[in-house]
């Protein structure tokens, strides 16, 4: 598969969640909690399979016009997939 093609999504068993205590978000992953900076909050809310990973960077670019996206959130996505977070 293209990797501009790619619609990630967060594995079942994983949680994304406004943690209000932390006022962050956190993923709950059984035996495990990962407390997530704001930018990666914003990644993985968009991640719910039904957006490719091109479409992702589009949305983020038109938030974020002086970030820069279009490297930053492929490797962020690559990383999360590695960790084996994504189905």
């Amino acid at each position: 598969m293209n990797a501009a093609e790619w619609r990630p999504r967060i594995r079942r068993g994983i949680v994304l969640r406004w943690d209000g205590v932390r006022e962050s978000d956190i993923l709950l992953m059984p035996e495990r909690v990962v407390v997530l900076n704001p930018q990666a909050g914003q990644i993985l809310r968009l991640c719910d399979g039904t957006r490719t990973a091109a479409d992702i960077s589009t949305i983020l670019a038109e938030r974020f016009p002086n970030a820069p996206v279009a490297t930053e959130v492929p490797t962020f996505l690559r990383r999360i997939q590695d960790q084996g977070w994504f189905a």
